[in-house]
C-alpha cells in the first residue's frame, strides 16, 4: 500500500489507475466501460473577446495536453486584456463551470504581470494567471528548422528591438525566415531563444526554457485543480455504478473495499478539498493519520457541501486504513 505523502498531487489519476488495472484483470465490458469514463480528460473551453489571443492560447493549450472543446465543457477558461470590461465580467457571471481566468500577452507587463492579476482575480472572482500564449505555443510546436537560424542570430546579431526594425535590417538571414521566426516566437521569444543560443544551449533546452517562460504550465495546473471536483464527481458516480455490480460479482466487491482502492479516494478527495484553498495534513505518522482521520470527519459532519461531506469521509476512511497499518488499533 503506497505512503500518503505526495499522492495528493494526482489523487484523481492514482483511482483511475487503480481501476483500470483492476478492469483489465476482470475483462468485463461494463467495468471497462466505467473504467473509460472515470478516466476521461477534462474537457475545456476557452472564451474571449475579440483581438484578446483566444485562438493562441486555445492552441497552447492543447500542445500542453488539455482537452479543448467548444461544447459541453466542465471547465472554462476566460481569456483577457491588461483591462477586463463589463462583457468579460458578464461572461464569467454567467459561467455554470468552473472558471479559469488568463492574462495574454504578460510579456508586455514584465514583472507586473502577477500583480495585475491579483487585480484581475478581484475584479472578476476567479483565480487569473498570466500566460505568453504565443510562446507556449512556439515551445509546443516548433520544428527543427528554426534551429539553424537562431543559431546565426546568436552568432551574427540582429536588430531585435522591435519586429519592423528586426525584418527591415540588413542581415545574411533571409527576410522571409526573418518573418517565420516572428510569426512563431514573436520578438520576446526571439531574444529569449537567441540569449539562450548564445549560452551554447540545445534547442530542446531552449523550447523547454521558451514553455517555463510562457506559464503555460502554471495554467494547466490551475485547470486541474479547478477541474478537481468534477474529477471526483466521476469517480462518485462510478463508486455508485461498482457498488451495483458488485452485487452479482464480489470481485467488485473486494476491490471496493481493498487499501488501494480506499487509499485512491482519500487521495483525490484531497485534491478537491485542496483545490478549495483547505490544507491537509501531509504527515506520514502514525499520529498523524489519527490526527487527520479526526479532523475530516469531524470536517464531513459540519455545514459543507455533499460533496466535501463525501470528501471529509474519504479523507477520514483513508487516514483510518493507514493509521491501521502503521500500528494503529482501536
Amino acid at each position: 500500500m503506497p505512503p500518503f505523502v505526495g499522492m495528493s498531487e494526482q489523487g484523481h489519476q492514482f483511482f483511475v489507475d487503480e481501476l483500470a488495472r483492476f478492469a483489465d484483470e476482470v475483462d468485463d465490458p461494463a467495468l471497462s466501460d466505467v473504467a473509460r469514463r472515470v478516466a476521461a480528460p477534462l474537457r475545456v473551453a476557452v472564451h474571449g473577446r475579440r483581438g484578446v489571443g483566444r485562438g493562441t492560447v486555445a492552441r497552447a493549450l492543447a500542445g500542453a495536453g488539455v482537452h479543448i472543446t467548444t461544447w459541453e465543457a466542465d471547465v472554462d477558461v476566460y481569456v483577457v486584456a491588461e483591462v477586463v470590461k463589463p462583457e468579460d465580467r458578464d461572461a464569467i457571471a454567467a459561467a455554470r463551470q468552473p472558471a479559469v481566468g488568463v492574462l495574454t500577452k504578460a510579456d508586455l507587463m514584465g514583472p507586473t504581470a502577477a500583480a495585475h492579476c491579483a487585480l484581475l482575480s478581484e475584479v472578476t472572482g476567479i483565480a487569473v494567471e498570466p500566460m505568453i500564449g504565443l510562446l507556449a505555443a512556439a515551445a509546443i510546436e516548433c520544428d527543427d528548422a528554426l534551429w539553424p537560424p537562431l543559431q546565426l542570430l546568436a552568432a551574427q546579431p540582429a536588430d531585435l528591438t522591435s519586429a519592423d526594425a528586426f525584418l527591415a535590417a540588413a542581415h545574411r538571414l533571409p527576410r522571409t525566415t526573418r518573418q517565420r521566426l516572428v510569426e512563431t516566437f514573436d520578438m520576446f521569444g526571439i531574444s529569449l531563444a537567441v540569449a539562450a543560443a548564445r549560452q551554447g544551449r540545445s534547442f530542446g533546452q531552449v523550447r523547454a526554457w521558451l514553455r517555463r517562460a510562457s506559464c503555460v504550465d502554471v495554467v494547466v495546473d490551475r485547470i486541474n485543480a479547478a477541474g478537481a471536483e468534477v474529477r471526483y464527481r466521476r469517480i462518485l458516480d462510478a463508486l455508485d455504478e461498482l457498488e451495483t455490480l458488485a452485487v452479482c460479482d464480489q470481485r467488485i466487491s473486494g476491490f471496493l473495499s481493498r487499501d488501494d482502492t480506499v487509499i485512491a479516494r482519500m487521495a483525490a478527495a484531497v485534491d478537491v478539498v485542496e483545490a478549495a484553498g483547505l490544507s491537509v495534513d501531509p504527515g506520514d505518522g502514525r499520529a498523524a493519520h489519527l490526527r487527520r482521520a479526526v479532523t475530516w470527519q469531524r470536517y464531513s459532519r459540519g455545514p459543507v457541501s455533499a460533496v466535501h461531506r463525501s470528501c471529509g469521509a474519504d479523507i477520514a476512511r483513508g487516514s483510518l486504513r493507514l493509521w491501521s497499518h502503521a500500528g494503529g488499533s482501536p
